[in-house]
């Protein structure tokens, strides 16, 4: 049986997208790092000392001379988590907002993006602990994806902001009011005495999302280097050539072709980009729900174009 499971999440790994991939790879490093406190734990003299060990070599430090002798936490820290609750609610959040994000800008922006706002997040957290009030002067470290999660939510948001999703007991509720409630509720956080310099680092995230956006519609990707790098490493099939884009949205999609006539190409590549403009307006208006199965499977193909 356990070969099956091992099978299953290679295959997951492999075909899956990046959304599956890091919600993988969170949910591996809570198993391991729970089963090093449930073996560490039978140890009577040392009683977590090693897991404690563990726990505070993959998390960020919020003193930077421990962060220079552990430089891999600032990659570390966004994948850990030790608590259930804060495992499920942050891959919750990642698979419904990063499928929308996905949806509009490519699911090889995911990943650029998730690591990111992680490392934004990550130095807000370190500042707040160092110089602000209720810091504690760079004794804390800091774990969890929940910086990055904040960032895919505001990325979300700000790309189609209208777009309702279904809450359990409230019904159909608009993406900016949604991720406008999630930002609320840690501005009050960071005022309190509870996982404040947490707080802090969840609104770095959404102001990187926020950012990150802005630029985005302005011409510029911020994430266009790491995602080149990273698209070689997590994809099978090799890149095929880039063609020159003539796009009416910043949004747009590059289609590749082989045909020889220019012409014909470009007309082509015109009218799928009318097409998926047409969709885009659709799901503004009236949310991702409206559209009919033909329009949804042609939104993920377009999603997966480089």
């Amino acid at each position: 049986m356990v070969d099956s499971v091992l099978q299953d999440l290679k295959q997951t790994f492999r075909s899956g997208n990046m959304i599956s991939k890091l919600i993988l790879v969170n949910v591996a490093a809570y198993i391991i790092i729970n089963l090093i406190f449930v073996f560490d734990f039978q140890n009577g003299e040392n009683l977590n000392s090693f897991y404690e060990t563990v726990k505070n070599t993959l998390s960020l430090p919020s003193s930077f001379p421990r962060l220079i002798k552990q430089p891999w936490a600032i990659i570390s820290h966004m994948f850990l988590h030790v608590g259930f609750w804060h495992l499920l609610w942050n891959m919750l959040l990642l698979y419904w907002f990063g499928q929308i994000v996905g949806d509009f800008i490519g699911d090889d922006k995911i990943l650029p993006l998730y690591i990111m706002s992680g490392l934004f997040g990550g130095l807000v957290y370190m500042l707040h602990d160092l110089y602000l009030p209720g810091g504690t002067g760079g004794a804390a470290y800091a774990m969890g994806a929940s910086a990055a999660v904040m960032a895919v939510i505001w990325t979300a948001a700000m790309l189609s902001p209208d777009y309702r999703m279904n809450l359990l007991l409230i019904g159909p509720v608009k993406l900016k009011y949604i991720a406008l409630g999630l930002l609320f509720m840690d501005l009050v956080g960071s005022a309190g005495n509870l996982n404040q310099g947490g707080h802090f680092a969840h609104i770095g995230g959404a102001l990187f999302g926020i950012f990150y956006v802005y630029l985005l519609r302005s011409g510029t990707d911020i994430t266009a280097a790491f995602t080149e790098k990273t698209s070689r490493s997590f994809t099978k099939t090799p890149r095929k050539p880039k063609v020159k884009k003539t796009s009416r949205s910043k949004f747009k999609v590059v289609h590749n072709s082989a045909q020889k006539d220019t012409e014909e190409k470009s007309k082509a590549a015109f009218s799928q980009q009318g097409e998926l403009d047409r969709i885009l307006d659709k799901i503004n208006s009236s949310g991702y729900d409206a559209l009919s199965a033909e329009e949804k499977d042609f939104l993920y193909r377009a999603s997966k174009k480089k």
